[in-house]
């Protein structure tokens, strides 16, 4: 059995862990707040931009644009998105697994020389190019620093490299955020975009809370529901578009909006289940923390305790002596 002193230097120890677990939980949940409403203010531009979409798809017949055409695979790249750094659960290994099985698999189909990778985040970069990966970019600022223009540039290298034919397929994988709680692991096809897939993906996200727990999460999504039932639907907008000088033009401009914000998207979405999920992983060490410190408060006063009886025997036998 340990001594009084140890026990009381593995409390101390251990309450020292706590306080910084405890505060790493605190700025990943502002953080995580950050993100929500990052994501919020990109909603409304994603909202029309798909309304849009759907109207012209289903008042035309198919569109031909070079970014949604089909065509056999011989060379393919993966958008992979990570974080910084760590402490945040399975969130980067999880990532790293997927993206290890995705290249292993295109490997063998194509060889190992026909797949590309674009880190974006420095855990994924340092595995892949650990690995062997051909990598492409340093992108490792964007988890940092979320920047619109800089999602374009990447698209637009994506894009023309399709376009060139040097790529036949591009793939992001990423963790789709769906609440504080829920972070879904997504393997998702960037190029040759998908219209009907893209545009009927499931968007379903809570961006109103940092609570982690399913029973929290379950509650504040009923009494949404109820409260959007009550509300009512949101007024239509005009679908009555006149488009000149055709809709293979204005396709040709709408489709590449689209991929840009599909790279911005997934890569917000990263940002926030990565907070979400460091958020979760230091409250679960705070609560480790908070049952250890109980064992060995417990241990220690019983040791106090046996202690004190102990001398009191002695002392009594002492005297009777």
């Amino acid at each position: 059995m340990p001594s009084l002193k140890e026990i009381k230097g593995r409390i101390a120890s251990v309450n020292s862990t706590r306080k910084i677990t405890s505060a790493m939980k605190m700025v990943a949940s502002s953080k995580l707040h950050h993100a929500q409403v990052a994501i919020q203010n990109m909603l409304p531009y994603e909202s029309l931009l798909e309304h849009i979409l759907k109207s012209f798809l289903a008042a035309e017949a198919e569109p031909q644009t070079i970014y949604d055409q089909e065509r056999p695979v011989k060379r393919v790249a993966l958008v992979v998105f990570s974080s910084n750094s760590s402490l945040c659960g399975g969130f980067n290994a999880n990532i790293i697994r997927l993206m290890q099985h995705t290249v292993e698999a295109y490997s063998e189909e194509l060889g190992a020389d026909n797949v590309e990778v674009y880190p974006v985040g420095r855990k994924v970069s340092e595995k892949a190019r650990k690995l062997g990966y051909h990598c492409f970019g340093e992108y490792a600022s964007l988890v940092d620093h979320p920047r619109v223009q800089e999602c374009i540039d990447m698209a637009m290298e994506l894009g023309e490299k399709f376009a060139k034919g040097e790529l036949d397929r591009v793939e992001l994988i990423y963790h789709h955020f769906k609440s504080a709680g829920s972070q879904i692991l997504t393997k998702k096809q960037f190029l040759p975009i998908d219209l009907e897939g893209e545009l009927g993906r499931d968007h379903e996200r809570d961006l109103t809370s940092n609570v982690a727990t399913l029973k929290a999460q379950e509650y504040l999504r009923k009494n949404r529901r109820k409260k959007e039932r009550k509300e009512g639907e949101p007024i239509p907008l005009n679908d009555n578009f006149i488009v000149e000088p055709d809709m293979n033009t204005i396709l040709s401009r709408l489709i590449p909006k689209l991929a840009h914000l599909m790279l911005y998207t997934a890569l917000l979405d990263s940002v926030a289940s990565e907070h979400a999920a460091r958020m979760v992983a230091m409250q679960t060490a705070t609560d480790n923390a908070d049952e250890l410190l109980r064992e060995l408060n417990l241990q220690y006063n019983k040791g106090r305790q046996q202690a004190i009886t102990s001398e009191l025997l002695d002392i009594v036998g002492g005297s009777m002596s």
